[in-house]
């Protein structure tokens, strides 16, 4: 088989295994914060409401959004997030599936008008059987990636509450009986507070979560560096609870990009930057060493980029720790490290796979990125088939699924086994 690069790959001996994507999106039903607050917060927690687009850009890896008045402006209708002083509208970005390439724009929409696997979980497991895929791990929509959202809030006791919130209706609902083991809770942290996000750590592990989200750059955010001991209890608490620090692209609330005017195109092709920024920043910071437990996980970064970080890292790790302000603190080639703690997750990167004995077996993941533009979905095995077909049947059988039930803790069959 050709592929669209002039590669070969050889026609798989074996079917691809069912997949377990540790990168899918929910949208968030619109009662999931109203049904759990305090009713004094329900006026200015999250709610939303149908309304009109004034204007909406997005270039220089910026979205800019801008609602109008419920029937006095004119312009497309689309169901908007409130909370506090935030407007944040649906967008056919944020669910993308079901669309051909040419009717992906960026657009306001209603929940009526998007793929009901986006939010319903029934309909998202048959998505999924359609899919080839057979467990999935998911990040939020209008928290952003990593709760951005309630981060940059002014209220933070609400903020807290939001994110609790946003926690019990993963673990109870979206991953609750009706998804049958099929969905694994992925949950947020206060941000904002590393020792309340230590004990939201430890209240979510206590009932079987084995991933959090978190950011890979967090200065980006306002809020301190990996290379700080700001972040220690909440990282104690991910290596004492087995808990997976899950990144994911964009998580730091800035896309990559090059100038103001820089359409989103540019941006969309250079994703992974922040990624391969936030894993240098974790080899060089120490923590690995300090947290021998802790794991790392890059969603929608791709694996191409990652061997030569590696030999780069380990050369001024050799060469430059004397005076690179590394080597009281990293006293293992940055290579080893990354083999004991950093996953790179992908869901189309044939290049990463014709490197795959530079990276590691064990150090890769997969995904479909449903229900995003960018998302393989409905092909992802036929996508992978074609990419992995040279590989041998068990290195297969490890990226596809064997290395994310190591991570995850899934049950051998791949499910997600609820409280421990």
């Amino acid at each position: 088989m050709e592929t669209k690069d002039g590669t070969h790959t050889h026609t798989p001996t074996t079917p691809l295994p069912l997949i377990i994507s540790v990168d899918d999106h929910t949208v968030e039903p619109a009662t999931v914060w109203q049904d759990r607050l305090p009713k004094k917060y329900l006026d200015i927690g999250p709610r939303t409401v149908r309304a009109p687009l004034k204007e909406m850009t997005f270039l220089g890896g910026r979205f800019k959004p801008v609602m109008g008045t419920p029937g006095t402006d004119d312009g497309p209708l689309g169901d908007w997030w409130i909370y506090e002083d935030l407007h944040r509208p649906l967008t056919r970005l944020d669910t993308a599936v079901g669309y051909s390439r040419d009717e992906i724009k960026l657009e306001v929409i209603t929940y009526e008008q998007m793929r009901p696997g986006s939010y319903d979980v029934p309909a998202r497991l048959a998505d999924m059987d359609v899919n080839h895929v057979q467990s999935a791990l998911c990040f939020p929509t209008f928290p952003r990636f990593c709760g951005q959202t309630f981060t940059e809030a002014k209220d933070h006791e609400l903020g807290l509450l939001c994110v609790q919130a946003y926690n019990d209706w993963m673990v109870e609902e979206w991953c609750g009986p009706e998804a049958h083991g099929r969905l694994i809770p992925l949950t947020l942290i206060p941000l904002w507070d590393a020792e309340l996000a230590a004990q939201e750590v430890r209240r979510n592990a206590a009932r079987g979560v084995r991933a959090v989200a978190f950011s890979e750059i967090p200065p980006h955010l306002g809020l301190p560096s990996v290379h700080t001991d700001d972040w220690d209890p909440f990282l104690a608490a991910c290596d004492e609870t087995g808990t997976v620090v899950a990144m994911h692209i964009g998580s730091s609330s800035r896309m990559p990009s090059t100038s103001a005017d820089a359409p989103p195109a540019v941006g969309s092709t250079i994703t992974f930057a922040n990624c391969c920024f936030s894993m240098v920043d974790w080899l060089m910071s120490g923590k690995f060493e300090r947290f021998p437990n802790l794991k790392v996980m890059y969603a929608e970064g791709q694996i191409g980029w990652i061997p030569y970080i590696l030999e780069r890292a380990d050369v001024v790790w050799e060469e430059n720790r004397g005076w690179g302000g590394v080597a009281d603190k990293v006293h293992r080639p940055p290579s080893e490290l990354f083999a004991e703690h950093v996953y790179g997750c992908f869901f189309d990167d044939a290049f990463g796979l014709r490197n795959l004995d530079s990276i590691g077996v064990g150090n890769v993941l997969y995904e479909t990125d449903y229900p995003h533009s960018d998302s393989t979905w409905p092909k992802s095995r036929e996508v992978g088939e074609a990419q992995m077909g040279h590989l041998p049947a068990d290195v297969v059988e490890r990226i596809v699924r064997g290395n994310a039930i190591d991570l995850l803790g899934l049950t051998p069959e791949g499910l997600w086994g609820g409280p421990r």
